[in-house]
């Protein structure tokens, strides 16, 4: 009798104590090297948004963070090694509104809502409509008068299958009723190399990675793919002004982790990310370009993330997009 009665004794302090390893974990967290996965090249806007936050991570919180880039299948990569991984807070994953896009493109080895944690909204970037200096278009009637009489010939450049760029290449391709073909990159940085270079002709890319090029004459802005006018552009028309009522995207960034990660983890990354956001100097670094800063809860990112699934799914079936 006493021996059962010693073994259950144990078995509820073995139980007790077991509950209480989550929340000792997330107390003592972080206690080790963090992982940021990007699943796109080094060198874009999301490379370098990993990187600050990075580092600003190391400044608070004494600890390592390595910023990996795992790109390849249209980001898809990358996240689902982040999906797969230990949810205990120590491999984040730095996706962009390519997460809401893929799903409606391509099966996934991982469920986009089920797998994943959202912990914060970063930003929100706005999207511009450019060619080559070698493009005699001025406008985006120009533009699409040009793609008309040579269809077929003109190219567009993206970072990737199911990036902002992608869609919003096949919507003005469905809008305008013109024949774009889509050369996906993988990433921002080897796609701007070959529009620089006039292999490819169009893109419509994010603004931050876009403007010094704009600036300095390299590339020519054609419209702008938000609701308004952008502050740091103020002459450039919007495509809703440019003839393209309804033509209108952002792109976004944000943090996610595992399914399961303790709950205590995610609220601590999000309130140091914010905290992040919010420190001047990182106000000044991101706006200065155009970008937004967001910052929301991860209830409010994951009722984002949820309502930008449904909405892409909308826009992929209208276009007629493909993963190619």
């Amino acid at each position: 009798m006493f021996p059962m009665r010693n073994m259950r004794k144990t078995l509820v302090i073995m139980m007790v104590a077991g509950s209480h390893v989550p929340l000792v974990a997330a107390q003592s967290y972080p206690g080790k090297p963090i992982r940021i996965i990007v699943p796109f090249t080094a060198g874009g806007s999301s490379d370098i948004a990993a990187r600050v936050i990075g580092q600003k991570f190391t400044e608070s919180w004494g600890q390592q963070v390595i910023v990996e880039n795992r790109p390849g299948a249209g980001a898809v990569t990358g996240t689902d090694l982040v999906a797969k991984s230990p949810p205990d807070g120590y491999t984040l994953l730095l996706q962009t509104i390519a997460f809401a896009i893929i799903p409606s493109l391509r099966k996934l080895p991982y469920d986009a809502v089920k797998d994943f944690a959202p912990v914060t909204q970063i930003s929100a970037l706005p999207l511009v409509l450019v060619v080559h200096p070698s493009v005699p278009a001025k406008t985006v009637k120009e533009l699409v008068a040009l793609a008309k009489s040579r269809p077929g010939t003109l190219t567009y450049a993206s970072s990737g299958n199911g990036t902002s760029p992608h869609l919003a290449g096949e919507m003005l391709k469905s809008m305008a009723k013109i024949n774009l073909v889509h050369i996906p990159y993988k990433g921002n940085a080897p796609a701007m190399n070959d529009l620089l270079g006039g292999h490819v002709m169009v893109n419509v890319g994010l603004l931050p990675v876009l403007l010094p090029y704009i600036n300095t004459g390299k590339l020519r802005a054609l419209a702008a793919t938000t609701g308004t006018r952008l502050a740091t552009l103020p002459n450039l028309p919007t495509m809703a002004e440019a003839g393209f009522a309804g033509y209108e995207i952002s792109s976004w960034q944000g943090v996610f982790a595992p399914a399961a990660t303790h709950g205590d983890i995610v609220a601590k990354l999000n309130q140091e990310i914010v905290r992040i956001l919010n420190q001047p100097d990182m106000r000044q670094r991101l706006e200065s370009d155009g970008t937004q800063i967001i910052g929301s809860t991860p209830p409010q990112f994951g009722a984002f993330v949820r309502a930008e699934i449904a909405k892409w799914a909308g826009v992929v079936k209208e276009s007629g997009a493909t993963a190619d």
